[in-house]
């Protein structure tokens, strides 16, 4: 049932960072490229008619992390506490951005919530990225020092960030050069994927020239993914292991390179939705292949006195596990109507919806 569930958790996130991914992208977009403000506003309501049953997905998330690993969902949101508060408010600036901005036709009370909107979307997308580094990283769980560990070996504590930045000090914080790089891998995927939805759905005029945003920002992150790559062993010291042990795990790297690649045809593609597919496979082979990498670990211990937190020694009974399912299927049916009814009601391109007013 461990298995089932972490399977489960991880289609669902990986569904939220796929969904709400390009609304922080249509934000980043929106913050560095959009001009006029005619494709302001369209590029705003790309995002803000869709927010919503986006982020539903990670709640849903949160929600069945809580019901199938308990042990891990009290770790993390005690270690993590100050980096999600921070995401919490930025969720929170995101939606007044998008919801406020149309209320008052005034210059300067459109560019305050334009600029929330953007901001916020640009570090959603940081702090998400340096997120999936910590996770990938570990932390120092107990908080060991000098062999003691300070509190429950599945406790931990992160400041934002050490004085010595680096991700393999005894007491890393949640901000080093590890989860930086990570953090900008994030920017820019989401930057392609936003720019990819806004091509799909809007007739904003810096659509054409999206393409080329599109095409420049994918041979930055094809650097940056080799330059991960060659320093993922200065964290993991056998990064390669689970797929010399399965491998059947290639396939996640193989659909994350297939979007890679593809994505730079951009400008011969017939149509705009094949570019999101393809930044939709950046997105899942991406988050994919780091759990592959991990698994069965959920959360790396970077000390050798307390183990790792896995699926096995964090989740709830079998019991537990096993009487959650047709509520899990009731409820991601109930998601799922909901996330259709509202693509239906908003199909085709959304320039002359009404929104916010």
């Amino acid at each position: 049932m461990e298995i089932f569930w972490y399977i489960i958790i991880a289609v669902i996130t990986t569904v939220f960072f796929i969904l709400d991914g390009y609304d922080f992208g249509t934000g980043i977009i929106h913050l560095f490229f959009a001009k006029k403000d005619k494709d302001k506003e369209v590029i705003s309501k790309a995002a803000g008619l869709f927010w919503d049953s986006n982020e539903v997905w990670l709640v849903a998330a949160g929600g069945l992390l809580f019901m199938a690993f308990p042990t891990f969902y009290a770790s993390v949101f005690s270690g993590f506490y100050l980096p999600l508060i921070i995401v919490l408010w930025l969720i929170i600036f995101r939606a007044l951005g998008l919801e406020l901005r149309s209320q008052i036709n005034h210059p300067i009370w459109k560019t305050i919530w334009d600029k929330a909107f953007g901001v916020s979307s640009l570090l959603l997308a940081l702090f998400f990225g340096i997120a999936l580094g910590n996770i990938a990283r570990g932390v120092n769980l107990g908080g060991v020092e000098n062999g003691v560990s300070a509190y429950e070996a599945h406790y931990f504590f992160l400041p934002l960030w050490d004085s010595s930045f680096s991700p393999s000090t005894t007491h890393p914080g949640v901000i080093d050069w590890f989860t930086i790089v990570i953090g900008i891998i994030a920017i820019v995927t989401l930057a392609i994927h936003g720019a990819n939805w806004i091509l799909v759905k809007t007739n904003a005029s810096i659509n054409e020239h999206l393409k080329t945003v599109i095409f420049r920002f994918n041979i930055a992150l094809a650097v940056l993914t080799v330059f991960s790559l060659s320093i993922w062993h200065l964290v993991e010291p056998h990064p390669l292991a689970n797929y010399l042990k399965y491998p059947v795990f290639l396939i996640f790297p193989m659909v994350y390179f297939v979007g890679l690649i593809g994505m730079f045809f951009i400008k011969k593609l017939k149509k705009e939705i094949y570019g999101f597919i393809l930044s939709s496979l950046i997105i899942t082979g991406g988050v994919t292949s780091t759990l592959a990498t991990m698994f069965p670990v959920l959360l790396p211990s970077t000390n050798d006195l307390n183990p790792p937190l896995t699926i096995y020694n964090t989740a709830t009974s079998e019991y537990g596990m096993s009487v959650a399912v047709p509520w899990m299927i009731l409820g991601i049916i109930l998601i799922i109507t909901y996330f259709i009814i509202q693509k239906k009601l908003n199909k085709g391109k959304i320039d002359d919806r009404e929104y916010g007013h």
